[in-house]
């Protein structure tokens, strides 16, 4: 991304250095708006994690790619049980923050150009509601069968898009099904302040498509962690 492009990451720097006040906006091609929580979840430490996501840690074994890796919370607590870790992120200002917090290996790649030449893993780690960055149904099964020769396990939260009733909700899900998407297949982009992202696909499933989504990837869906407001999949 362009440096005026990187407003995640110019978020990610902005809390890193102690601006608190920094907020995440999140904009859906529809026009729908909403400020996040904020940042500081990113920096969260292991006791602050949603539970499906603490229960989760227990599946996560040997060597670990931690997908989008943000602020490096994740690989941070991995590297403290002893474990060694690949973190990498599409933004340049997370890789840099992760690096400075400690993660000795953050690197600035995307999910989908992940290959051999980093190695084998035995888990592939996607917190944060990080399944997401599957897409989109055809990009996903293409990056499963990808990753399947890579790596073991995959351990990844996602939210199920139908536990909701908000009609704006509700209205994107039918546009997306008239238009022959996945219902909970967004389009979107961050801004902070004014620096605002590429738009860009983001896959939000439920446990039932999950398990489709794997039919003829080398994947199954050994175990779903039930959550609030994250459930966390297991994959072998």
């Amino acid at each position: 991304m362009e440096s005026g492009e990187d407003a995640y990451g110019e978020l990610i720097l902005a809390y890193a250095e102690g601006r608190t006040g920094a907020r995440e906006v999140v904009e859906r091609d529809d026009g729908f708006i909403e400020a996040t929580g904020g940042p500081a979840g990113y920096f969260a430490p292991v006791r602050r994690w949603p539970a499906a996501e603490r229960r989760g840690l227990r599946f996560v074994r040997g060597r670990v790619l931690d997908v989008g890796c943000g602020a490096g919370r994740v690989a941070l607590e991995l590297q403290a049980r002893g474990r060694e870790v690949v973190a990498i992120d599409i933004s340049s200002g997370a890789v840099a923050v992760a690096r400075s917090r400690g993660v000795r290996d953050a690197r600035l790649l995307p999910f989908e150009k992940v290959g051999a030449e980093l190695g084998a893993f035995n888990t592939v780690v996607m917190y944060g509601n990080n399944f997401g960055l599957f897409a989109a149904e055809v990009k996903a099964r293409r990056l499963l069968r990808r990753l399947r020769p890579l790596a073991e396990r995959i351990v990844a939260s996602t939210r199920n898009p139908y536990e909701t009733d908000d009609p704006a909700h509700l209205a994107y899900q039918r546009r997306n099904r008239r238009r022959g998407r996945m219902a909970g297949q967004l389009c979107l982009r961050v801004r902070y302040r004014d620096r605002a992202s590429p738009w860009f696909d983001y896959l939000i499933v439920s446990p039932e498509e999950l398990e489709g989504l794997t039919n003829g990837t080398g994947w199954r869906v050994s175990r779903i962690i039930p959550g609030e407001p994250l459930n966390v999949a297991v994959l072998d």
